[in-house]
């Protein structure tokens, strides 16, 4: 494999920081894993969470968020220790996990409004989202709400709410005058 590539990037969230690694690390979407008892669907993310620091770890397409812990007070123990386990876990040729966890069925939606919806998300706003090292899950459209999973920096972000009601709901609702709200689940 060709020499692997990693840096970091600060998100919105202080706790929370995005590895950008040169070489795929998951082929589609994004996975998060807010424990270690989750990570067991991932070598990669079992492990992160080996690493003492390590709090919830999502990992995408190009990249690998890392929420930090209250044991690290800053970000320079973590670093180092992070990006050795990206490195030696592609190094070694194993694989991530391969699509990302979905809580609808994105791939059939139910009416022509979540389509819509599904498709904003999917071009727009979650390509957005990972850039800061986050994602936001489709999980459901009832009564003229759009519920959203928050993932990666964007779970525990203090800018969250905000996000999410000035950003994605504004958008969406200018989008689709069938949504009146965007919630969190």
């Amino acid at each position: 494999m060709k020499d692997i590539q990693i840096t970091t990037e600060f998100t919105p969230n202080p706790d929370s920081l995005k590895f950008n690694v040169s070489v795929p690390v998951c082929t589609r979407g994004a996975v998060h894993f807010a424990s270690a008892a989750e990570a067991e669907k991932s070598p990669l993310a079992v492990e992160l969470f080996r690493i003492k620091y390590v709090k919830e770890v999502m990992i995408g397409p190009d990249h690998v968020t890392v929420i930090r812990n209250e044991k690290a007070q800053t970000w320079g123990p973590v670093i180092p220790l992070v990006t050795a386990a990206i490195k030696a876990h592609l190094t070694c040729g194993q694989t991530s996990p391969k699509v990302c966890e979905q809580c609808a069925d994105v791939e059939n939606p139910g009416n022509e409004i979540e389509r819509k919806i599904i498709e904003i998300l999917e071009e727009q706003i979650r390509p957005a989202l990972a850039r800061d090292g986050g994602d936001a899950v489709f999980c459901g459209f009832e009564n003229g709400i759009v519920k959203l999973r928050l993932k990666g920096a964007c779970s525990g972000c203090p800018s969250a709410q905000i996000t999410l009601k000035n950003g994605i709901e504004a958008y969406l609702k200018e989008c689709i005058p069938e949504v009146k709200e965007v919630v969190r689940v």
